[in-house]
């Protein structure tokens, strides 16, 4: 009889022990995925065309976390309709942390309110790093008079002048702003907008079109040797790349100010361990002194914000350009 209670029990230890062994396994099972990653090539996803400054940003980050990681990132373009072709090409890829995807303070923070059918939703992503920041930076043709913002704002407001401005797309902060100017200043210009920052600059360059906001990035080289005039520049304060160019909160109009931004983002239904290796990666790469000069020669500025920073950068600019979309009746076209 003892021996047969003594086989009972040891049979139960050993169920015990072998649940117990597939429970733990089942839970080491994400962290030992995650700890592949990446098994095959890492597309990133960026919704421009090549050239702009969405697009070096892009290149350089896929390198940098090659480096990282020992593996491949393939950077895939995907225009159309202000990122959300790309947006919805991320979505539709295998949930497994193989397709990342570039999003931008105007995809994330303005599309959700501007497309009345957009077929994704910012909870679709989350955010793993944002990655760099830059002002915009308020440009000017030669060929205009106006070397200041006090004699840019008399030479808009002569109707005789048929001042227009350039954005780089639609329902951008570059569009809002200048929407705004041209309230603010009871100018009529008309707005002509372009299908990102390459076009954009190149008509302003032209003379095309007298003036607009533009990507820092872009502008600066051009500002630089003297082919456009640089009137202000968004950021609070003044940046490093343009220090002779004042700020419109300088010159009164700090409402008008912003940064704009690019940043990495997972789609949500990656499991939870992978997206957590993704961000510890991208924090790897982020750190790198070599990298972050790299992105500062592209004349952006490189923040250190956490995740949790970040998600309340994107909530915060969320809640006013859907102000502003709402004041201004813009409805973006699918």
């Amino acid at each position: 009889m003892k021996d047969v209670r003594l086989a009972a029990a040891l049979a139960t230890s050993r169920r015990a022990l072998l649940l117990g062994g597939v429970a733990l396994a089942a839970g080491f099972a994400p962290v030992a995925m995650a700890q592949g990653w990446p098994s095959k090539p890492v597309t990133i996803i960026v919704g421009v065309p090549p050239g702009g400054a969405l697009d070096p940003f892009t290149r350089a980050l896929a390198d940098q976390l090659a480096k990282v990681t020992g593996g491949t990132f393939v950077v895939e373009n995907r225009p159309g309709a202000n990122g959300n072709l790309g947006a919805e090409a991320a979505l539709r890829a295998p949930a497994d942390g193989h397709t990342l995807w570039i999003g931008t303070q105007s995809m994330v923070a303005i599309n959700p309110f501007a497309y009345a059918q957009l077929r994704w939703k910012p909870s679709d992503f989350k955010p793993v790093l944002k990655g760099v920041e830059a002002p915009l930076v308020l440009v000017t043709h030669p060929s205009v008079p106006a070397k200041s913002f006090p004699d840019l704002a008399k030479w808009v407001q002569d109707p005789a002048n048929k001042a227009a401005y350039a954005s780089f797309s639609p329902g951008t902060p570059s569009h809002f702003l200048g929407f705004q100017l041209n309230e603010r200043l009871k100018a009529n210009m008309t707005h002509i907008p372009y299908k990102g920052s390459p076009p954009q600059v190149t008509d302003i360059l032209g003379g095309q079109v007298p003036l607009g906001f533009t990507q820092l990035a872009t502008a600066v080289p051009h500002v630089k040797d003297g082919r456009l005039n640089a009137i202000a520049v968004t950021s609070a304060e003044r940046s490093r790349h343009l220090p002779q160019v004042p700020t419109l909160a300088e010159l009164g109009h700090k409402d008008l100010g912003t940064t704009i931004w690019f940043g990495l983002f997972v789609p949500a239904a990656v499991p939870p361990a992978i997206v957590e290796t993704i961000r510890a990666a991208a924090q790897k790469a982020h750190a790198d002194p070599g990298y972050r000069s790299r992105l500062e020669a592209l004349n952006f500025d490189v923040p250190n914000e956490s995740v949790a920073e970040f998600e309340q950068t994107i909530a915060a600019d969320s809640a006013r350009w859907a102000a502003l979309v709402k004041a201004t009746g813009f409805k973006a076209a699918d």
